[in-house]
């Protein structure tokens, strides 16, 4: 297949196939690897994410893929975080009270007990700010969620989505080449591809 090939990285905690169908939707070549070499030396980087935040630390230690991550994003590679990938590029989570991958101040919280925890289902968007990885989104537009802790930025991006349950937590954002969704695109209809299909021309 033409276009950018973007790795999409197999560390035991993500939807790889749907988020990699995505991707080759939007018109990349999407590759599911581990290899660091392989990573290091793709054109985009995506980090997916289900499950708990401090296991997916741990297996990133394990693979050996921290410092590679931080290469790429350090070099200004398109990078996309999504769901549990979104949490893991900040500072330090609650869940396991873990240092995450610190390529942002925040902090990643659980929701309080007084919601109904996860956060699951459909909610809104209110976009702040900008940035290609926003086009053609609609301000109030509904995305699918699925995650019991939340984003609590501390410096702001070029450009972010806050979505409020309980507490106005950020579900998406995006600064110079790093982008992230506490969303799942791929789950969210068109308007998620749409992300997809930014990011992809975010290559170009």
């Amino acid at each position: 297949m033409n276009g950018p090939k973007i790795a999409v990285i197999d560390y035991g905690a993500g939807n790889l196939r749907s988020v990699a169908k995505a991707l080759e939707w939007a018109g990349a070549f999407a590759m599911i690897t581990r290899e660091p070499e392989e990573i290091s030396k793709a054109d985009a980087v995506v980090l997916p994410g289900q499950g708990a935040c401090d296991m997916a630390m741990q297996s990133l230690k394990d693979l050996n893929l921290i410092d590679v991550i931080n290469d790429v994003a350090n070099r200004n590679i398109p990078f996309l975080g999504v769901c549990l990938g979104l949490q893991l590029l900040f500072d330090w989570t609650e869940e396991g009270d873990t240092y995450c991958l610190g390529l942002f101040p925040g902090k990643v919280r659980k929701f309080p007990p007084s919601r109904k925890i996860p956060h699951m289902g459909w909610n809104t968007i209110y976009k702040q700010g900008s940035h290609s990885f926003l086009n053609n989104i609609l301000d109030e537009s509904y995305f699918y969620f699925v995650h019991s802790y939340y984003v609590d930025l501390e410096d702001q991006p070029d450009a972010a989505c806050y979505t409020t349950y309980g507490v106005e937590f950020c579900s998406a954002f995006a600064s110079g080449n790093i982008m992230g969704t506490q969303f799942h695109p791929e789950k969210s209809g068109i308007l998620g591809l749409q992300f997809y299909k930014n990011f992809v021309n975010f290559l170009k």
